[in-house]
């Protein structure tokens, strides 16, 4: 189902996006199932203004006007064709309501669609909203929901069912999770069990959800996830998750994994997870990967990026110490990259762009990062045009300031149009003067086509 691969999806590009565990859940299990009804379509049916009125009520999230406005689509127009999604609609809005009266009269909807409109083209998802909507229920003390949720979980661990429908399951899960974690846990674990064909992407998700747990019980089961699961997809979100735990155990089993694992991707997870460990051990453990020679120098590069994404002091002088004793080219261009997201290093760079005994490569990169922060003045970048011997640099520089474009910057552009003793300097500057706006650029360009 569509769902069931954003959902996928999703959880592939949270792994690369920072954020607290609890926002992720949320954003994912978000996902889970349509926010919107499809426009009008039947012009000439009888309910269609009634329609179109209630969904833009959904729209706007008056959610109360939204379910009465559905309610009357299958009361006042039993026939109409929007009448069977309707019900689904309704359901929606009240579950978004949210009082325990209006999730009750949810259930109802959903039961009396199932009943009368079995091919509704919103069938697929009323399961999945009926278990979400008893999972609210029963978290408010509804005993009776939170049965049904839980033997709907009980089901969700068993292997069996068809692929791809994984949707019901997976809300099942998440709402016995949002009544008792305790008691989802075993579960959850029967469902990392699996083995079967279709199970892969709902241990990916079970994964997801042990993560919220946030115990030494979840821990465990996450790092057996690690090293038993037979899926790379799950076992790199296991990885990844294992980053929020910050513990000892879970630091030793990240190094294990830069040591001896053969998968560049759960690799790169594993050098994510140290990066977002606290601890000084992982900062050491990181560090060293950066500068094991014999480490892919794919890897050394993430992991030179995630130490530049700390932003501190000592992430920002440790860049500099390590591009010291650096003697790949390839490396340091992606360290001077690194370290423009570091502030402190501005000026590192300047020299960086100076040291003739670089590489003419690294040297353009450094000038041209130093050139883009805000560290480093129009006025900076003059003088080391003025500074720089070789032509390549001058001409690199007069590129950066082209691309700064501010006051000081075209000043200088200008100057070098009129005065600069090396010919071609001149014209590299002339032409990044054509692109100006600035109206000093256009009256240099006149001046110079008249003289």
């Amino acid at each position: 189902m569509m769902r069931t691969t954003l959902l996928a999806a999703a959880l592939a590009a949270l792994a690369a996006a920072p954020l607290a565990a609890q926002e992720r859940a949320e954003t994912v299990l978000a996902l889970a199932g349509p926010e919107l009804p499809p426009a009008a379509r039947w012009q000439r049916d009888p309910a269609n203004e009634l329609y179109r009125a209630a969904r833009e009520a959904l729209n706007r999230r008056e959610y109360s006007a939204a379910a009465r406005l559905f309610q009357r689509i299958r009361q006042e127009h039993p026939t109409s064709r929007y009448t069977p999604d309707a019900l689904y609609w309704e359901a929606f809005s009240r579950y978004r309501t949210g009082s325990p009266a209006e999730l009750r009269a949810a259930l109802g909807a959903l039961e009396a669609q199932r009943t009368r409109y079995p091919r509704a083209a919103t069938r697929g998802d009323a399961g999945e909203l009926a278990t979400r909507i008893r999972g609210e229920l029963g978290r408010r003390g509804d005993s009776e929901a939170a049965r049904q949720v839980e033997r709907s979980a009980v089901r969700a661990a068993r292997p069996g069912g068809p692929c791809g429908d994984d949707d019901t399951r997976v809300a099942a899960l998440n709402a016995l999770m949002g009544m008792d974690a305790d008691r989802a846990l075993p579960i959850l674990e029967r469902v990392l069990a699996r083995r079967d064909e279709c199970s892969a992407e709902l241990r990916e998700k079970a994964v997801f959800m042990v993560s919220r747990k946030g115990s030494p019980a979840a821990e465990t089961i996450l790092m057996r996830v690690v090293r038993t699961d037979p899926s790379k997809d799950v076992r790199e979100q296991a990885v990844f998750w294992l980053s929020q735990s910050g513990t000892e155990r879970s630091l030793e089993l990240i190094q294990e994994i830069l040591r001896t694992s053969g998968e560049m991707e759960l690799r790169e997870k594993a050098l994510f997870a140290l990066s977002r460990h606290s601890s000084p051990a992982a900062e050491t453990a990181l560090h060293a990967y950066a500068e094991g020679e014999g480490n892919p120098a794919a890897l050394r590069e993430k992991a030179i990026f995630w130490i530049s994404q700390r932003g501190t002091p000592r992430s920002a002088a440790y860049l500099r110490t390590l591009f010291g004793r650096t003697a790949s080219a390839e490396l340091k261009e992606k360290l001077v990259a690194s370290m423009a997201r570091s502030r402190g290093n501005e000026r590192f760079l300047l020299s960086v762009a100076a040291d003739a005994s670089q590489p003419g490569d690294v040297r353009k990169q450094a000038l041209f990062w130093a050139g883009r922060s805000s560290g480093v003045t129009s006025a900076d970048l003059a003088s080391a045009y003025d500074s720089l011997r070789d032509r390549e640099m001058k001409e690199q520089a007069i590129f950066v300031l082209a691309q700064r474009g501010d006051s000081g910057a075209i000043d200088k552009l200008i100057a070098i149009a009129r005065r600069d003793s090396d010919r071609e300097l001149r014209q590299k500057a002339v032409f990044w003067l054509g692109r100006s706006r600035d109206p000093r650029a256009a009256q240099t360009l006149a001046e110079i086509i008249g003289s």
